[in-house]
């Protein structure tokens, strides 16, 4: 703790003095995210870092799983983040960020591990789909690889459940959202984006396409009434 304390000495003398204009900037503007990443609390996944971010740049929502609960009229920490980056701060792109050897996906994998945290365990339940569809769809995997299957299926259903929140529903329909989906590897140091029209995984190249697991786009009127007749 004393580490991370020094640390806080070293921002006040060196970071914050370095970068004086940028912090005067958001605090006479406010700020203006270009993206919410909800990623897992995990210590070893730093959103920022990641990205590369400096402060101003990104609006970050952590918790064990990276879950986001599908929308509900009660209260959430999760909901509401949402629902403030898209119609507050007006976002237009949203990340769920997964990773390898995930603690809360191994506690998907084996129930048993949360013996002792039923408030873990009842959290996890919005990820409950994810295990479901690998011990299904891919009753041959075991150990790592599956709990590598679980946590990419995991991103696969928040997404899907991000889409039942009213404000990213709207902004998808209006054609002023993206959803992306990424995977962390932490061993090789790579990230996987989701591409949303082959359904898989793919690395992130800078010389290449950026894979968005869901584009919006915007609904003609006409369209909108011929659905509303069918």
């Amino acid at each position: 703790m004393n580490e991370l304390i020094g640390r806080v000495f070293s921002f006040e003398k060196t970071v914050f003095p370095n970068s004086s204009d940028l912090y005067g900037s958001l605090a006479r503007n406010g700020q203006s995210p270009k993206a919410l990443m909800i990623s897992c609390a995990d210590s070893r996944i730093v959103p920022e870092e990641i990205m590369q971010a400096r402060p101003g740049d990104l609006f970050v929502c952590r918790n064990a799983g990276n879950i986001v609960p599908t929308f509900a009229t009660m209260n959430g920490g999760v909901s509401s983040t949402v629902e403030y980056a898209v119609a507050a701060l007006k976002v237009r792109d949203i990340i769920v960020c997964g990773h390898s050897d995930c603690g809360a996906m191994k506690a998907l994998a084996e129930p048993e591990l949360l013996a002792n945290m039923p408030n873990v365990a009842a959290w996890l339940r919005h990820g409950a789909a994810a295990e479901h569809v690998v011990s299904t769809c891919q009753p041959e995997l075991e150990g790592a690889e599956r709990i590598r299957a679980i946590s990419l299926e995991n991103v696969t259903a928040q997404i899907a459940h991000l889409r039942t929140h009213p404000s990213v529903a709207a902004a998808l329909a209006a054609g002023e959202m993206s959803l992306h989906g990424w995977f962390v590897d932490i061993h090789a140091g790579q990230v996987l984006g989701l591409d949303g029209e082959s359904g898989e995984f793919v690395p992130l190249r800078e010389d290449a396409k950026l894979p968005v697991a869901l584009h919006g786009r915007r609904q003609s009127p006409t369209a909108a009434r011929a659905g509303v007749a069918a």
